[in-house]
């Protein structure tokens, strides 16, 4: 009728809906990812699901050629019930879409592991609860700290031959050293033929340096214990608050008992230069403890090794860190830093009664 027109929109085809959780894990939709999910579908999904939450600029920048290719593929995983996503409020513009782990690919990665969904601990409300922690912000401060790694590797400089080797989640590094030290990640460098290897302590601006500089003790412990030499580094927004961190760090480094067993770096946000290609903290940022901060030269993640010539090399097994006889062993293996070639993904929905979700 003329008093109530048809609308454009009323005229477009179908739009499939997202399946629900109890029919994201029925046989029929797992027949269907079987056939259509990527090495690198499989590996964003394991990513999420070790890292807790990523937003859709750092998936870009880890597993995809553009923009355009990310967006198009993260709205068929979120469509096919792969993944979740979720957009936080922000008082001035508008902030990016973060991804989450879904029930489909829970049940994906729990078939690929031989467990059920409940061993391996997935609750989708558990996991989309995180779009409400007081942590978000610094839990994406520290994923996109490890993933300008990843993109430094991926667009490697001149004559570089770069990768990153092992990024492990705060959770992962809780279940391995929880009783002594909680750092915000560990990661694993290779710079030709030198690696390096580290644990993070994430300074948002908001920790109180005092209580930062008091969990030395915790990492000398560590290497009591282990009797592995494990780097610490220190990141820290501004110069003016690094300054400050460092004089209370190398008060407390200096009261340890063997401090040559933690050495420690510290480096600043602000020093990066953001008219670099691909800026990341592997570049000339670091600063080691035991130095003068005047006038000391600022050094790469490998050049820290120059400074610290009793650390010896990382102790490697299987791709794993060396962690000691007495450390606990993850069930699920962490994913590779590095994502898996890429191959051309297979449309998510399509003709025919399976595609149709």
């Amino acid at each position: 009728m003329i008093t109530n027109p048809t609308r454009q929109r009323a005229l477009r085809g179908h739009k499939p809906a997202r399946p629900t959780p109890r029919a994201a894990n029925t046989a029929e939709h797992q027949a269907v990812l079987a056939w259509r999910l990527t090495p690198r579908d499989k590996w964003i999904a394991r990513m999420l699901w070790e890292h807790r939450v990523l937003t859709a600029h750092q998936l870009t920048a880890l597993a995809f050629p553009s923009v355009r290719s990310a967006r198009m593929r993260l709205r068929e995983l979120y469509t096919s019930g792969v993944v979740d996503r979720f957009q936080p409020f922000v008082t001035v513009g508008t902030s990016p879409m973060h991804y989450v782990l879904a029930p489909a690919g829970a049940a994906v990665l729990a078939a690929e592991d031989g467990v059920d969904v409940k061993e391996m601990g997935y609750r989708h409300d558990r996991v989309i609860g995180v779009a409400h922690s007081l942590r978000l912000a610094h839990t994406i401060g520290v994923n996109e700290w490890f993933t300008a790694l990843v993109d430094r590797a991926r667009h490697p400089r001149p004559g570089e031959q770069v990768t990153l080797t092992a990024w492990w989640s705060e959770t992962r590094c809780a279940k391995h050293f929880g009783d002594l030290v909680k750092p915000d990640g560990y990661g694993r460098w290779h710079d030709g033929d030198q690696q390096v290897e580290w644990f993070l302590e994430y300074d948002f601006g908001t920790e109180v340096l005092a209580k930062l500089a008091g969990k030395l003790t915790g990492y000398a412990a560590l290497a009591q214990s282990t009797g592995i030499t494990t780097p610490l580094l220190v990141w820290l927004p501004t110069s003016r608050r690094e300054t400050t961190a460092r004089r209370l760090l190398q008060r407390a480094w200096r009261e340890l008992d063997e401090p040559r067993s933690v050495p420690v770096a510290t480096a600043a946000a602000e020093l990066l230069n953001p008219e670099a290609a691909h800026p990341s903290p592997a570049d000339e940022v670091w600063l080691p403890l035991d130095l003068p901060a005047g006038g000391a030269r600022r050094r790469t993640l490998p050049g820290l090794l120059d400074a610290w010539p009793h650390v010896p090399p990382p102790i490697t097994t299987g791709g794993e860190a060396g962690l000691g006889t007495d450390s606990p062993q993850p069930t699920f293996p962490p994913p590779s830093p590095m994502p898996p070639a890429s191959t051309k993904p297979r449309p998510l929905r399509g003709p025919g009664r399976l595609g149709r979700w």
